[in-house]
C-alpha cells in the first residue's frame, strides 16, 4: 500500500519516467506502482543504498544526481519515491 503522497506525486510526474501514461487515474497510478514493486525511502541515503543493492553502480553519483535521476521521484513531505521501469 502505498501512501496518497506517493501515488499522486507519480501519477503528476509519471512523464520523467515514461514518454507515454501508464496510469490516468488515481486508481491506475497506485497498481501501477504495486505490480512495478515501488518503493518509498525516507532519505537520499537510503535511495543510494536501495539502488545500491539492486545493482546500480552509484558510486560517482553525487546526491543531486541521484535527485535528478528519472527513477527517483521526490515527494513533498521530503522523502523518495522510487520506481524501477
Amino acid at each position: 500500500m502505498y501512501t496518497e503522497e506517493c501515488v499522486n506525486t507519480f501519477l503528476k510526474e509519471q512523464g520523467r519516467l515514461y514518454d507515454e501514461p501508464v496510469a490516468e487515474s488515481y486508481e491506475e497510478a497506485e497498481e501501477f506502482l504495486e505490480d512495478c514493486m515501488a518503493v518509498e525511502v525516507r532519505s537520499l541515503r537510503e535511495v543510494r543504498k536501495y539502488l545500491d543493492e539492486a545493482g546500480a553502480d552509484v558510486s560517482g553519483m553525487s546526491d543531486q544526481d541521484l535527485e535528478d535521476a528519472c527513477e527517483v521521484f521526490r515527494l513533498p513531505s521530503g522523502g523518495y519515491l522510487i520506481v524501477e521501469g
